[in-house]
């Protein structure tokens, strides 16, 4: 298998955990996203992205863009860009929208595919 261009990042492996069932549930994705988009994701969103981009990680960044959709891009984009945060991605949504009620921004970001890896399919 070849290594991907995020292989050698930190939170690698919870990209590819996002990325799997990005595949396997494409319209949970989809439903998460049109529910839990708004201002402050967007802000989160450009933070993110300029932390991404001055740490030198856009191969992986583009690489991940190349792959999912917009919740799984907010997600893959916080993990790119901020190393100790993949802890969220196992929290209670419940607890992450309170993280990102009180302006979080990774939990703004993260919030979506906390949602999406939890919830099962009817």
């Amino acid at each position: 298998m070849t290594p991907t261009a995020w292989a050698d990042l930190p939170n690698a492996k919870h990209i590819d955990r996002i990325l799997d069932d990005l595949k396997k549930n494409p319209d949970k994705w989809d439903a998460v996203w049109d529910a839990e988009w708004n201002a402050a994701w967007n802000a989160a969103w450009y933070a993110a992205w300029y932390a991404v981009r001055t740490a030198a990680r856009d191969d992986a960044w583009n690489a991940v863009w190349d792959a999912t959709s917009d919740a799984a891009r907010g997600a893959s984009l916080a993990l790119i860009a901020y190393d100790d945060c993949a802890y969220l991605l196992d929290e209670k949504p419940e607890h992450v929208q309170i993280l990102a009620l009180l302006g979080n921004q990774v939990a703004i970001l993260l919030y979506p595919a906390c949602i999406a890896l939890q919830k099962e399919m009817a």
